[in-house]
């Protein structure tokens, strides 16, 4: 039999998956894979039902339908004082999954090199060597998860074409400042690069933190190419809603790709969260309130336990610091977290491209009751800790 492809040799399946299968198998409370255990706002879900009755049934235009398209506009414009057009500036894709690989394969060529500030999403590496491209990775530093602007520099130096840029940062739950944006700006407009941003927590936000868009920066708007989606805001992970918004010479080709991928996203599912789209400013402000009181009730948890944790800015993530347990191996770590403590976490290794053990994510976009049982069962961490050694070797 002939070789399968060199490109797909070197991968393993998704880490942040296969974390959700142990922790079902050992009924383990999941705070690995980031979704929330509530449902989503009844008036998307009332309209669904109607939907579901009503159509449409069948294929939209294949960049998203004219109303979705023009409720994401109207929405995205409100948001970061960027006008967007409807028709030449979205595509609508299956989840921002698809979104960033229909960009990939719309600016890069085979041989070219994507910048990444690392950690990462997991899938940001795996998007850039299928699309052909190399990356490159720019340490964020802990605690703080700030970056070296001489480092990222050097990355355009070296070619980079694009950077790929998570703000708020899954997994750290970093915000960048707009000082910090201005340089990433900066350098990509000396360097004629792109900046590709995924901006899917762009509303879970902590208190004094504010997000910037990129696009709003000067100079940006025409070399800013937003992958975005809708699951996170809306609590829909599993409506594979997403979007890409760029300007029109870049959102044409990402068109073609996306028809060749997918065809176009869900019709149902875009005309039932249109309704979503065209929320006022309260659903958003009702949406900080609650992901805050989470966060709160969670690393308060966290913090009563003696467990050493960086705070989040932004999103539902937090990384716990296990090194005072002498882990050699946090995946080892995280599949004994699961069996024997019976909570569900990420190894961080799994998002860093340097050698790093020190980390495990939790997320918590949870209900109270949830969190609550988790606590019960990490306070007890410390002891069972004690009469294993797995991790360690």
């Amino acid at each position: 039999m002939k070789e399968l492809s060199t490109r797909t040799a070197g991968f393993t399946d998704s880490v942040i998956r296969r974390m959700t299968r142990i922790s079902n198998a050992h009924g383990a409370v999941n705070l690995s894979q980031g979704f929330p255990d509530f449902d989503p706002p009844a008036e998307i879900t009332n309209r669904l039902a109607q939907v579901a009755a009503e159509g449409p049934h069948q294929y939209a235009t294949t960049w998203g339908a004219q109303n979705f398209r023009e409720s994401l506009a109207r929405k995205q414009e409100h948001f970061s004082g960027v006008s967007v057009d409807p028709d030449s500036e979205i595509v609508a894709t299956c989840g921002s999954t698809e979104a960033m690989m229909a960009v990939m394969m719309t600016i890069t060529n085979p041989g070219d090199k994507v910048a990444i500030f690392s950690p990462f999403y997991e899938n940001y590496g795996a998007d850039t060597i299928l699309s052909g491209a190399e990356p490159i990775y720019i340490p964020l530093n802990p605690p703080k998860f700030d970056f070296d602007a001489d480092l990222l520099e050097d990355a355009f130096r070296q070619g980079a074409k694009a950077l790929i840029l998570c703000n708020p940062s899954n997994p750290c739950g970093k915000v960048f400042t707009r000082e910090e944006l201005n340089i990433i700006a900066g350098l990509a407009i000396k360097y004629d690069a792109y900046v590709i941003t995924d901006e899917v927590y762009e509303h879970i936000i902590y208190t004094p933190n504010e997000h910037v868009y990129m696009a709003s920066l000067p100079g940006m708007k025409e070399r800013t190419i937003i992958c975005n989606s809708l699951s996170k805001t809306y609590s829909i992970t599993g409506w594979r809603l997403g979007y890409v918004i760029a300007d029109a010479r870049i959102a044409d080709r990402v068109k073609k790709v996306h028809d060749f991928l997918t065809v176009g996203a869900p019709a149902p599912l875009m005309e039932a969260v249109v309704t979503g789209l065209n929320f006022g400013d309260d659903y958003y402000l009702e949406l900080q309130r609650h992901y805050t009181h989470m966060k709160d009730l969670f690393i308060g948890g966290l913090k009563n336990i003696g467990l050493k944790y960086s705070e989040p800015q932004g999103a539902y993530y937090v990384l716990v610091d296990i090194s005072e347990f002498n882990c050699k191996d946090d995946l080892k770590f995280c599949e004994w977290l699961a069996r024997e403590v019976k909570v569900g976490a990420v190894p961080g290794s799994s998002f860093f491209k340097e050698d790093e053990n020190r980390y495990i994510r939790f997320h918590f976009a949870k209900k109270d009751e949830t969190l609550n049982t988790a606590l019960n069962r990490l306070s007890e961490i410390y002891n069972k800790v004690r009469v294993t050694a797995e991790f360690r070797a």
